[in-house]
């Protein structure tokens, strides 16, 4: 998966796609000093006990910037077979009592407008903007497009496994030349009732980062479903930044590529601007002085 990058930053995102598709895109700090770009032998790291493998996932769970921050990114459908279709979008994010929260715009190419709203955490929630209203997406949607024809679902952008109760360490594995701990995800029974072909979700978190770097959904009968894959990233004022996320589909090769354009750390965001009342209201992006550009 070409060469090993050196990860050293002060504070790394995970997407939106939040989920980083969008939870994909929902970032997290990850605090950490430079270290060596010389990769340990697997053998030499030790694989944490529960208790740690617990504490480190609560980490990450926990993480996220300061303060309120906007993305402007590029949302691209990429079928095995078939023409491209390309999404602009924003996004502005932020965290409540419940956990991370984002409001997502989508324009399509032929200037369609979709929107969400994104509440992470142990109890997650997506509102979705139909006509002039919004409505909760019901749990048992979770799996289904949000577009149709594009390969991007409520559970990519929230990644709600990594708040399921049921987890384990497996192992330490490398993962684009870096040792990961590779987390297993059991469903919640209810969640399984629902979505009967989801069997679990497995996460490869760096060792020394904690960071996200890919993430794979298996179905009951034990083959991969989708592949989430951290792409490139860019150093902005000593802090490594998330430039692109891939979400792959494993059945039928197409792949959906997130790419952040701009963005803004620490701006003020409106009253409102996550309340799902509030969802067709416009907002306007900040200044463009207060952007900094990672694709001109």
């Amino acid at each position: 998966m070409g060469q090993p990058r050196e990860y050293a930053p002060a504070l790394t995102w995970r997407a939106f796609f939040v989920a980083g598709l969008f939870a994909w895109l929902v970032p997290s700090t990850i605090q950490g000093q430079p270290g060596s770009t010389r990769m340990p032998d697997l053998a030499q790291v030790g694989l944490p006990d529960a208790v740690e493998a617990k504490l480190l996932l609560e980490r990450f769970r926990a993480g996220g910037p300061r303060g309120d921050y906007y993305l402007e990114f590029e949302l691209r459908s990429l079928p095995r077979r078939g023409a491209e279709v390309k999404f602009q979008g924003r996004l502005w994010g932020s965290r409540n009592e419940r956990g991370a929260v984002s409001r997502v715009e989508l324009i399509d190419e032929s200037a369609k407008v979709h929107r969400w709203l994104l509440q992470n955490g142990p109890a997650p929630a997506v509102w979705i903007l139909a006509g002039s209203q919004a409505s909760i997406l019901p749990a048992g949607s979770l799996l289904a497009p949000l577009i149709p024809g594009v390969d991007m679902s409520a559970f990519d952008l929230l990644m709600p496994y990594l708040f399921w109760p049921d987890f384990e360490l497996k192992r330490i594995e490398r993962i684009r030349g870096r040792p990961a701990h590779a987390y297993v995800f059991r469903p919640p029974p209810e969640f399984a009732l629902a979505h009967p072909t989801l069997g679990w979700v497995r996460a490869y978190l760096d060792t020394q980062f904690n960071a996200l770097m890919q993430a794979e959904r298996v179905g009951a009968d034990g083959r991969i479903q989708t592949t989430f894959a951290l792409g490139e990233l860019k150093k902005i004022d000593e802090q490594w930044m998330i430039k692109s996320i891939d979400l792959r589909n494993e059945t039928t090769r197409d792949k959906t590529r997130f790419q952040v354009m701009a963005v803004a750390i620490g701006v003020e965001l409106p009253t409102g601007t996550f309340e799902p009342a509030r969802l067709n209201d416009e907002i306007s992006a900040p200044r463009p002085e207060r952007l900094f550009r990672l694709v001109p």
